[in-house]
C-alpha cells in the first residue's frame, strides 16, 4: 500500500505509465488484504475462536472496505474509462486525502494487531521483557516509522512530471 502511494509521486515515468503501476499496486495490496481477512476467518474457525470479538478485526473489515471503494473510485474516475477533466481536477484532492487516511488507518490498525497478538502471547505465560516481546514491539515500532515517513515523503515531495506528447486519454 505504501510503495503503490509512492510510485506516483516518486517515478520519474509518464503520467498514464505511472497511473497503471499506482493502480497494480494497489489492486495487489487490496487482494492480499483481503486474502489476510480469509486466512484470519479460516484460522479462527479451524482453532474454534470467535470471529470479529476485537477492535483490530471490525477496524480491518472496515478499512478492506473503503480501501475497495477508493480503488475502484480511482478506477473509474482516474484510468478506465476515466472522468472528465472538470471531475478529475476536482476530486483527486479528494482522492489524495481520503487515500492517506485510509492508509493512516491501515498502519494504526497494524499497530493495534501487534498490540492484541503481544497481550495473548503474554497471558500465555509469555515473558512481558522476552526476546519475542521485543520482537513484536520493534516490528510495531518499524510498521509506524514506515507509516510516518510515507505520509511525510509523499506530502513533501512536488509531483514528477514528464512532459507528454498528447493530452490525457483514458485506457
Amino acid at each position: 500500500m505504501g510503495e503503490a502511494i509512492m510510485t506516483y509521486k516518486a517515478l520519474p515515468l509518464k503520467k498514464e505509465l505511472k497511473k497503471v503501476i499506482h493502480m497494480a499496486l494497489h489492486a495487489i495490496a487490496l487482494v492480499l488484504g483481503i486474502i489476510g481477512i480469509y486466512a484470519a476467518f479460516k484460522f479462527h474457525n479451524e482453532s474454534s475462536i470467535a470471529n470479529l470479538y476485537s477492535l483490530h478485526a471490525w477496524v480491518g473489515i472496515g478499512i478492506i472496505a473503503l480501501y475497495g471503494i477508493q480503488w475502484i473510485y480511482g478506477f473509474l474516475i482516474f484510468l478506465f474509462p476515466g472522468g472528465s477533466s472538470a471531475v478529475r481536477s476536482e476530486t483527486v484532492p479528494w482522492h489524495i486525502v481520503l487515500g492517506l487516511i485510509i492508509f493512516s488507518l491501515a498502519v494504526g490498525n497494524a499497530a493495534i494487531g501487534f498490540l492484541e497478538k503481544l497481550t495473548f502471547l503474554e497471558s500465555a505465560s509469555l515473558a512481558k521483557f522476552g526476546a519475542e516481546a521485543y520482537l513484536v514491539n520493534f516490528t510495531a515500532i518499524v510498521t509506524v516509522l514506515y507509516g510516518v515517513f510515507v505520509v511525510f515523503s509523499v506530502l513533501s515531495q512536488p509531483v514528477v512530471v514528464v512532459e507528454e506528447e498528447a493530452a490525457y486519454m483514458a485506457l
